[in-house]
């Protein structure tokens, strides 16, 4: 089904954690507040380019310098793609031709379409499951791989695309981190006033989110928050909000604005979980 901004609840008064990276989160937040909500914005992860002092910043700027020497790039999330294209402005007058780009998801993708990267996205889904059905990814025997990606995430594509054949690399472009708060800032955002809903979009953010929530000291009950509305873009990731205590969890469309507000409930009735 097409989603449409006319297909949004109404959230009228509902107080809802957004917590996307501070660069993502505007669009989200915006939206929010069309259906009426109070978003309180708290980001579980934080985006850091790796930078000329680190000791990884050659072996990366030497990747991008030769994307020329890739059969196919693929473009992990957002900030792989912004991060992507501040390198290739850096390096390259126009995008190097006779590569053949794929981006997981649609957002991924159209950020790379708007910079004239033609990039491929699967319809399939919103994961690396999803990319590994596409038929151009099976017959890859002998082919050069580049996954443009953070420091850390899943092997699964990697592993998988090797194991069809392909000599795969990654060039890590940032690091994500978890963000250090002070605890009365926790406390105003999460605990003083109670919270209608949460919006998580990685399992690396629900991590975060249940560490910081705790507190410098671990101080905080969480057990709180578990009965709170969660929404999240996959299964997966609801299965380990599940294993983390969380009750109530919607299964988005996927992980764009859209999608993540669409799964938000009006009433938040506890009988809409997942």
């Amino acid at each position: 089904m097409q989603l449409t901004k006319a297909k949004l609840p109404s959230l009228h008064n509902q107080r809802v954690l957004v917590t996307r990276p501070a660069q993502q989160a505007d669009q989200l937040i915006d939206l929010l507040v069309k259906c009426g909500a109070n978003p309180v914005h708290l980001p579980a992860l934080e985006i850091c380019p790796i930078s000329e002092t680190d000791s990884r910043y050659i072996q990366l700027r030497n990747q991008m310098m030769n994307l020329d020497h890739y059969s196919i790039i693929i473009c992990i999330s957002p900030n792989a793609a912004h991060q992507a294209l501040e390198w290739i402005d850096q390096f390259w007058p126009q995008p190097p031709e006779g590569i053949d780009w794929y981006a997981i998801g649609k957002k991924t993708a159209q950020i790379l379409n708007n910079q004239d990267i033609l990039a491929h996205h699967s319809a399939a889904g919103f994961d690396s499951e999803a990319m590994l059905t596409l038929p151009e990814l099976t017959d890859i025997d002998g082919k050069r791989i580049l996954i443009l990606r953070g420091s850390s995430g899943r092997a699964m594509l990697a592993e998988t695309l090797t194991a069809r054949g392909a000599e795969v690399e990654y060039a890590n472009l940032y690091d994500r981190t978890c963000p250090e708060y002070d605890d009365t800032h926790i406390k105003s955002i999460i605990y003083n006033i109670p919270l209608s809903s949460i919006l998580i979009t990685s399992g690396e953010a629900l991590s975060n989110f249940v560490t910081v929530a705790a507190g410098r000291q671990k101080q905080f009950s969480t057990d709180s928050l578990h009965h709170l509305y969660l929404v999240v873009p996959s299964e997966r990731i609801a299965d380990q909000a599940r294993h983390k205590g969380f009750t109530r969890i919607k299964v988005a469309q996927g992980p764009d604005d859209l999608s993540m507000v669409a799964a938000l409930n009006s009433a938040n009735d506890s009988e809409a979980n997942a």
